[in-house]
């Protein structure tokens, strides 16, 4: 069985998938992925679909709880490189790929990822007491 390599770019990670997938990659795929994120703490998934020809319904929900899995972990997902056919296809196939980010190609996706990140961070910080995590200790000037 094949195994698809993850690679770690920053707090993201690419995954191309160069070979034909059968239902047994798919789900190694998504375990491998899984755990990659929580040991790496990724924020960003790219999954580069360039040189799949075609995508069958099996495939196309993979990548779909691949996205849901990885929100769920704090990453967020972009399958780039999509072809027009396999579009078509899971237009057809009635698979809406919900909560799954696009782009043209890896270097887009890596921008959109990007664009995301200061988002990400005012997220983060929404609802934190200013005065406790400013580094000024209140307390000094109460005596």
């Amino acid at each position: 069985m094949d195994r698809i390599p993850i690679l770690k770019i920053g707090e993201i990670l690419l995954v191309s998938i160069q070979v034909d997938m059968d239902d047994h990659t798919a789900l190694a795929l998504q375990d491998d992925l899984t755990e990659r994120i929580v040991d790496t703490h990724a924020h960003g998934v790219i999954i580069d679909i360039t040189a799949l020809d075609i995508v069958d319904s099996f495939i196309g929900r993979m990548l779909s709880t691949i996205a849901s899995v990885s929100r769920v972990l704090d990453a967020e997902t972009v399958v780039v490189g999509m072809r027009p056919a396999v579009a078509i296809t899971l237009v057809e196939l009635g698979l809406s790929l919900t909560g799954v980010r696009t782009a043209l190609n890896v270097e887009r996706g890596l921008e959109l990822l990007g664009r995301n990140a200061p988002a990400r961070a005012a997220s983060l910080t929404d609802g934190i007491d200013d005065d406790a995590h400013s580094g000024t200790d209140t307390a000094a000037f109460t005596s």
